[in-house]
Parts: C-alpha cells; structure tokens; sequence
C-alpha cells in the first residue's frame, strides 16, 4: 500500500480508502465487517462514513468492527450537516447541531476522537465563522484531529479558508467532491485552488457509483445486486453519455490487462491534489478487485487516451453534487 500526506498536513493516509455508504443498507453487518478487516489487513488505513449514512447504521458497524484494539491503526473520517431528521436543529452546520451529531457518531463509533471530521455539504443560513469555530473548538478539545469540507465549491472553500487563517482556527485540510472519468468538474475550480492550498482533495463516487466498472449498458438490463438495482434513486444517474464513457473505459482496460475499475482508480490516483480515493464495496471480491489499482501503472498512451474520452465530462453539471436546500 502506498500512503500520502492529507492536504498539507502531517496526516498519512492510503491512497485507497474505504467509503462505507452501502454499510448497514447494501451489505449487512457481517459482510460489512469482514470487508472492513480485509481493507485493514490489505493496508488501508482510511476509512470513510457519516452520521447519515444507513440511517447512522454505517457508523455504528464500523465501531463494532474496530472494537479489541484496531481502531488505532485507522484513520477514521466522518461527517456531519446534511439532513440528519425533521426537527428545526437536524441538519445544518450550526454550533448546536454538530456539538450534538460530534457526540452522537463517537457513542456509535465507540471512539473517544475522530481523525477527520468534515462538514457534508456548505451551509448558507450558518454564519461561516460560527462553524468554523465550533471545528476549531473540537479540535483544541481532543475529540477532532483533522477537520475537511465536502461538497464546497471553490469559492466556499476559499472563504472557509480565509476566515480560518484570519482567526487563527484550524484549517480545513480537505474535501471531498465527486469526481472520476465521468465527472471532472473539480478541475476547473476546485483542483487549481486545492494544489495551491494545499487541500487534499478526496474523491467520492470515483467509479460513478459502478458506471466506470462496465457493469451497466445501453442494450443489457440491469445487473441483479448492483446499485441501479437495489437502490431505484441511483438510476436517475444512468444516463447514456456516461453509460456509453463506462463502455469505452471497459474496452481500453481489457486492451491493455487491466480490469475497468482498476484503471479508472488508477487514473484518479495520478490527479493533482488527490491524497486518498473512497471507493465502497458491498462484497469482499469487488474491495480485491478495487485494490488492484495500487499496483497500476498507467504511461503516458493510456493515460492520454483516458483523458481524450473523459474531456466532456470536464463541463456541465458534477455527476453528484449534496447541498441543503
């Protein structure tokens, strides 16, 4: 396994990381664990969740997967804003709201600190500072290492970043956008600005949620278990741009030996910025066949290649974008 530094700071993290969304909903907790402990003893050392995922389910097998002394070895990341319930307080970036889910996922992860603890989404009506704040509290208080963005544009970024350096807060030292062949949106905006602030950038669905895999095509039907088929809202994403990209993709790996996953990770891995890439898995086979891509080379033909056939996925709207309404 290969480690990289987490943005500009001292935090090493392995270039895959494991997302854990489908946990508790797609992977029951005993498949879900056993994919946790194969990511551990393949050398992975971050791991990824949110208080909102499987209805907090998520968070609450990791912990039981790291109980009797693997959690140390982890670098836990979870997350916190997006809708959590229906009360006026359940969602949001407000101090009360993430002093209230900080407790709620450290009871669930069985964890007295997280190592990376990352606002979901950017939130409009929460002056910046109040959030900003309450991060840098947590921080100083021991229960938060790190702390990173999701889903921020670029110009929200660099605002949190101002306001942080300002008043002497704690930086965000990530964020995590969607982003692979299928959606290169970040790199108008948000790369550039990352690479000169030194922000790691962590992509999420850098497979398209399975697109990039091969698994979907224009003329077959739906793959049994797949994501489109045991998740009806993930369909909305199928369109025929992108299906057609993931058959192209599928094609040029099987030219030059590589699976279609493997490849589309590798070439993430290659990206400026990138410091760790989240890819789920809902069985032990899909992790093993995702960890292939640490071992790929990609020269300067193929990779060529990748980007001629992904270029128009630099415009247009991300392939996933989670914002509060």
């Amino acid at each position: 396994m290969n480690y990289r530094r987490l943005g500009k700071s001292g935090l090493e993290v392995s270039v895959l990381g494991l997302g854990t969304n489908a946990f508790g909903k797609r992977a029951d907790q005993d498949t879900s664990i056993k994919i946790i402990h194969q990511a551990l003893g393949s050398g992975i050392n971050f791991i990824d969740t949110a208080n909102i995922y499987a209805n907090a389910e998520s968070e609450r097998i990791i912990g039981e997967a790291l109980s009797g002394g693997m959690r140390q070895n982890v670098v836990l990341a979870t997350k916190a804003g997006l809708v959590k319930g229906r009360g006026p307080n359940e969602s949001g970036s407000s101090r009360y709201h993430l002093q209230q889910e900080l407790e709620n996922s450290l009871r669930r992860l069985k964890t007295d600190y997280i190592d990376l603890y990352q606002i979901h989404t950017f939130d409009p009506y929460t002056p910046l500072d109040e959030t900003l704040r309450t991060l840098d509290d947590m921080v100083r208080s021991g229960k938060v290492r790190y702390i990173g963005a999701s889903n921020y544009a670029a110009w929200e970024l660099m605002k949190a970043l101002g306001v942080s350096e300002s008043k002497g807060y704690s930086p965000y030292v990530s964020t995590q956008s969607s982003y692979s062949l299928a959606d290169r949106t970040p790199e108008n905006e948000l790369i550039p600005l990352c690479v000169d602030q030194g922000v790691g950038i962590i992509p999420y669905f850098p497979l398209a949620g399975g697109i990039l895999s091969g698994k979907y095509s224009l003329t077959n039907k739906t793959p049994v278990h797949s994501r489109a088929d045991t998740d009806p809202n993930f369909r909305k994403f199928l369109a025929e741009r992108t299906i057609n990209l993931g058959e192209k993709v599928s094609k040029l790996a099987v030219e030059h030996g590589h699976t279609s996953s493997a490849m589309s990770l590798a070439w993430l891995m290659d990206r400026p910025a990138v410091s760790t890439v989240i890819v789920g898995a809902t069985h032990t086979d899909q992790l093993e066949d995702n960890l292939k891509s640490i071992d790929i080379y990609l020269d300067s033909e193929v990779t060529k290649k990748l980007d001629e056939i992904s270029n128009p996925f630099r415009y247009g709207e991300p392939f996933a974008l989670y914002r509060l309404t």
